[in-house]
């Protein structure tokens, strides 16, 4: 028989005992689907008295998980730590020196050091496997890797947070505002105490920094991303989303374009009638295309215990077998540094939200700086009157660019008839 894969699992957080679990329960499916045991001989995690439901008297437990990832008996080192320095960082560098696969659920550490660990990793003949890293339980990155092997992806685009996912279909489908609808997700355990790392898009930004390696065959390059959040997304913009034939969505976008790779983070005015409008609540979405497949989607449960912990056990029977490809589809030393596309060459359609003084001359006013700056205003819209009061007008442009959009808003928002900052939101035709 051939002898077991010895793993070693640093974390034992939700989805560190949700892997427990599932090996537990799931042994003979494994062994069968792989052709030997996965076995777990060593855990690190803060707390030895906490319940997590799996029996772990047989385990040699580690206090600190660096030296976990130095265990002389591990084939593998799991890290489920997360955070992009500090202890997640130091127990991977370990564990690939001291010889040991690796298999991680950790999007910020890949975001920021992806490259440098799959170049030794790969000097080595390691795996460093990623799956659960991007949208939990969906195989987005074996389906590009992998399943889209034979292809030039073109495009990748997507629901990375399920967060911000359930706090707009909430506010969609309640008419509640931003502030209620969050701390109701708190409450529900879907939004942590501070929430800005998922609502300010950076969740979003570092997983989308990953799809585009993976996508591209370029180096990790999320200081290139561009970053925006849902905060400013108001229950007005539900309601005229909804009468111009949009949802809202925070989407992550990654594109080829003549100006080099975008990468972009920013809530998004998309069709109703475009497949990813339909992903709601906690449900991530992914969409690529390619030049032979044309476009695939991939929909599931981005987070949770059970979706998560089904990523890092597929790695781990991957490794069993002992097949792995190079950790981002192409040797690291072979990653191609692509141009990064700024934010300022986009070009697409804008919804634009402003409140104004109800008064003669205000809309010619901002009619005039959207001519100034070569912009095409396609509809407008202001319901009712309130003459010397403030009122909502909503605009949507034909495709203009991003650095004009900006520099009319600009404009816009300095006149002393608009009493609040203008809120734009990005079209996208998908």
């Amino acid at each position: 028989m051939t002898e077991s894969l010895k793993i070693a699992v640093a974390g034992l957080g939700t989805v560190g005992a949700g892997v427990l679990k599932l090996l537990a329960e799931q042994a003979d499916v494994i062994e069968q689907r792989c052709g030997r045991r996965i076995e777990v001989v060593a855990v690190s995690a803060r707390s030895r008295g906490k319940d997590r439901g799996v029996d772990l008297s047989t385990v040699e437990w580690y206090d600190d998980p660096v030296k976990l990832a130095a265990h002389p008996g591990a084939d593998v080192v799991v890290e489920l730590i997360g955070g992009s320095e500090g202890a997640a960082k130091e127990t991977v560098e370990t564990a690939l020196e001291a010889g040991r696969h690796v298999v991680t659920a950790n999007k910020a550490l890949l975001a920021h050091h992806g490259t440098e660990l799959a170049a030794k990793a790969e000097s080595k003949g390691l795996a460093v496997a990623f799956e659960a890293a991007v949208a939990g339980g969906i195989p987005i990155i074996k389906g590009l890797r992998e399943g889209l092997a034979g292809n030039r992806v073109s495009e990748v685009h997507g629901i990375l947070n399920g967060t911000c996912n359930y706090i707009l279909t909430e506010m969609r489908t309640t008419g509640r505002d931003f502030a209620d609808v969050l701390a109701d997700a708190q409450k529900l355990g879907y939004a942590e105490a501070d929430p800005s790392f998922d609502i300010d898009g950076v969740d979003a930004a570092h997983k989308l920094a990953v799809l585009t390696s993976v996508a591209f065959g370029t180096p990790v390059d999320f200081g290139n991303v561009y970053v925006e959040g849902i905060r400013h997304v108001s229950a007005l913009d539900f309601d005229y989303a909804d009468a111009l034939g949009y949802r809202i969505k925070l989407l992550g976008i990654a594109r080829r374009t003549e100006q080099g790779i975008e990468q972009r983070v920013h809530p998004c005015m998309v069709p109703k009638a475009a497949p990813i409008a339909a992903v709601d609540g906690v449900f991530n979405a992914v969409i690529a295309q390619g030049d032979f497949v044309d476009r695939v989607l991939f929909v599931g449960r981005g987070a949770g215990a059970g979706p998560t912990a089904s990523a890092v056990v597929a790695d781990l029977m991957d490794v069993a077998r002992g097949r792995f490809t190079p950790t981002f589809g192409v040797p690291a030393a072979q990653l191609s540094k692509a141009q990064p596309s700024p934010m300022e060459a986009r070009r697409g359609a804008y919804y634009v939200r402003l409140m104004v003084v109800d008064r003669p001359g205000v809309i010619a006013d901002i009619a005039a700086a959207m001519r100034d700056q070569n912009v095409s205003m396609e509809q407008f819209l202001q319901r009712g009157r309130a003459p010397g009061e403030a009122v909502p007008v909503v605009l949507t442009t034909h495709d203009t660019n991003e650095a004009a959009m900006q520099r009319a808003l600009a404009t816009i928002g300095a006149k002393e008839a608009v009493v609040e900052p203008p809120r734009m939101i990005r079209i996208e035709q998908f």
